[in-house]
């Protein structure tokens, strides 16, 4: 069988695979540092293929070598930037569990993270996984693509254009991303309050006793014991990174 394509169509197939690749390498899930990259490059000319049987083909308007180029940058710039805002909103489980391990006593106990290259905290890390996990067994990576695909017929191939005021959507985020983070550890910070309130009367009570000896074991014993019970939050947790990173991207996207 004899497949023929013009240059034209080449590069719009071009177009659409940096744009896929430019998503696949940054956003959560596909862009695992572990992921090697052979399965990236595969998997992205892999789902350019079918966008490009999928998508209308319209011929590319552009002015010589550098015009292409510009091109090409600003569909690649399209994919790095929804991979870069979802990833983002997935880092909110990192800095969730700091502030989880800073309260109970874990702060001092870190781990280097295969994914990031970066020292994480246990609890970090354990909030990071298991979030990923569900977000296979859910199905969520799908929907990850689904918004990616949108993204075409939102924004056309050819027509990425960035509006300067796209930071409102980086500095609105930045403002509910302390606010997301503290709602997932509310439960361990609630906890903690009253472990503090009850050490804090013991020690006008009873002064001779080792308050510091013993906070620091009843913390750890608190904070393991509500970390149990969270673990049946971790659905609504999931949903909720979940449907922020699909709020953020569609934001995003208004912007091209």
């Amino acid at each position: 069988m004899r497949v023929e394509f013009s240059l034209q169509q080449l590069e719009f197939f071009l177009v659409i695979l940096m744009r896929i690749a430019g998503f696949v390498y940054t956003a959560p899930f596909f862009g695992l540092r572990n992921v090697p990259y052979r399965v990236k490059i595969g998997f992205s000319v892999l789902t350019a293929i079918i966008m490009f049987n999928v998508l209308p083909y319209e011929r590319l308007e552009y002015t010589g070598v550098i015009g292409f180029a510009l091109l090409v940058a600003g569909e690649t710039l399209a994919g790095v930037v929804l991979g870069f805002f979802a990833n983002i909103v997935y880092q909110i489980l990192g800095f969730a569990g700091q502030m989880m391990d800073l309260e109970i006593g874990f702060s001092m106990v870190n781990e280097m993270d295969p994914v990031t290259s970066a020292q994480v905290t246990v609890s970090g890390n354990f909030y990071s996984y298991a979030v990923m996990l569900l977000l296979m067994i859910t199905y969520m990576h799908h929907y990850l693509l689904e918004a990616l695909v949108d993204s075409f017929t939102a924004v056309p191939i050819g027509t990425v254009s960035f509006n300067p005021l796209i930071y409102n959507v980086a500095a609105k985020f930045m403002g509910e991303y302390f606010i997301l983070a503290f709602r997932i550890i509310l439960p361990i910070f609630a906890a903690m309050l009253i472990v503090n309130t009850v050490l804090a009367i013991l020690a006008k009570v009873a002064p001779q006793m080792s308050l510091f000896v013993i906070g620091i074991q009843l913390k750890v014993l608190v904070g393991l014991a509500v970390m149990i019970i969270m673990i049946q939050m971790l659905p609504g947790i999931g949903e909720l990174i979940f449907g922020k990173m699909m709020e953020i991207m569609k934001d995003a996207i208004a912007y091209f």
